[in-house]
């Protein structure tokens, strides 16, 4: 299977893992808890996602544990379930993409912060196809760069950047 996937993605077993890998990552002047805040609120990812891709989530989604399920809704029409699978709270989240009731095909999104001061964090992106499974997801996967990932760190640092006075708290 290793080997079918690898051709698809048009590169040779072994070269798979890092094509498949994207990461993208920069600095926010802002806390890690404001940050984080931001990005494990599923009804805030619209504002910052720079692959254009999301609706609208329902309030009262917040993330705060691995099994966790958000549902999300996207502009095309569809609607995902997205499985946290890892999260370590102010620090590391992670979720796989599902049609909605179904098994997650075997992308993941991933965000890890690390607190560099009181308002600076390193924040990483990182979009995971490796174990993909669905074929006719390759192209859009592919199509996932790491400058998509870079435009939402860009519009979430300008979110979190915000002076306090001008956005309160995240849920308004």
């Amino acid at each position: 299977m290793v080997e079918v996937l690898a051709w698809l993605d048009g590169c040779m077993p072994g070269q798979m893992e890092s094509t498949r890998v994207i990461r993208a990552d920069r600095e926010i002047t802002a806390s890690a808890d404001r940050i984080f805040e931001l990005i494990a609120d599923p009804a805030q990812q619209p504002r910052w996602d720079g692959n254009d891709n999301l609706k609208e989530a329902g309030p009262g989604q917040r993330v705060r544990a691995v099994g966790d399920v958000f549902i999300m809704r996207l502009k095309r029409g569809g609607i995902r379930d997205n499985h946290v699978v890892d999260f370590v709270e102010g620090r590391r989240i992670a979720w796989r993409p599902s049609v909605q009731g179904k098994s997650p095909p075997g992308h993941l999104w991933g965000w890890e912060l690390e607190p560099l001061g009181p308002s600076l964090t390193l924040v990483a992106h990182t979009y995971d196809w490796t174990e993909l499974t669905d074929r006719s997801r390759i192209p859009r996967a592919r199509a996932t760069t790491a400058e998509k990932l870079r435009a939402s760190l860009d519009r979430l640092a300008a979110i979190a950047e915000e002076p306090e006075r001008q956005h309160g708290s995240v849920g308004d």
